[in-house]
């Protein structure tokens, strides 16, 4: 196998955490809704979790993105 392939290959399963975090954001807005839609008068206490729950699954796509970058470009 050549570098330039292993290279893209690295790159490719690097990038595999941005579908989780695709589906990590629509599990977290989706029961968000669905608890909100629920019980109304809990949802102001709950947003400050969802938002700390969305910020590090976004940071989990985006360091998979960051790193399939680095792999791809520097070696």
């Amino acid at each position: 196998m050549e570098a330039e392939a292993a290279k893209l290959i690295g790159a490719g399963l690097a990038s595999i955490p941005l579908a989780g975090a695709g589906v990590g954001l629509g599990l977290i807005f989706g029961n968000f809704l669905s608890g909100a839609f629920r019980n109304p008068s809990a949802a102001a206490q709950n947003q400050p979790t969802m938002l700390l729950a969305f910020a590090l699954t976004e940071f989990t796509g985006l360091l998979g993105f960051a790193i399939a970058m680095i792999i791809l470009y520097t070696f």
